[in-house]
């Protein structure tokens, strides 16, 4: 059984680099990752602004670090949370050894993706992440936050009723 570090996406700049928020995602996944014996990386993120695969930079970013390409799964066609949270979950499905899942995102955004994750019967853990205000400023982050408030219940309740669904006509 694995532990599976899954990195969320955010923002690729014009030239390739990750934003400041994705780079201190990746940080934090892996600084989580030198605890643990048997682990492998689920970036996720699809097409950016920018044209970049968000899951694509962060790979590439993984691999410059150093982890092996065996111990990377990219899901590169999520466009937001709750499609890479399912999305991820079919590759996790298909694998098979999924023990537990390190959501590795920003803090604000750790909450909803674990829960998430935890409707589909996944065991979570939240690692340290650096925090995000020093470099958003207090309005952005802010705003952030009230997306997460507003978001939280509406991807909850999706992902519930997809289950229930599936559940009742599970044949």
């Amino acid at each position: 059984m694995a532990t599976y570090l899954v990195i969320f996406g955010a923002a690729v700049r014009p030239d390739g680099q990750p934003s400041g928020s994705l780079q201190r995602r990746i940080e934090g996944a892996l600084k989580a990752s030198s605890d643990l014996d048997n682990c492998c990386f689920m970036p996720t993120g699809g097409l950016g602004k920018a044209g970049f695969v968000e899951a694509e930079v962060i790979g590439r970013i993984l691999r410059a670090a150093g982890v092996p390409a065996s111990r990377i799964v990219v899901e590169g066609q999520a466009s937001d949370t709750l499609a890479s949270v399912r999305l991820c979950h079919a590759l996790l499905e298909a694998r098979g050894d999924a023990d537990e899942i390190l959501v590795c995102t920003s803090g604000y955004h750790q909450p909803r993706c674990a829960l998430l994750f935890a409707i589909l019967g996944y065991r979570t853990r939240r690692p340290p992440m650096a925090r995000d205000l020093p470099s958003l400023g207090p309005a952005k982050w802010l705003t952030y936050v009230a997306k997460e408030f507003i978001s939280t219940p509406y991807d909850c309740i999706l992902l519930l009723h997809t289950v229930a669904f599936r559940r009742l006509y599970r044949t």
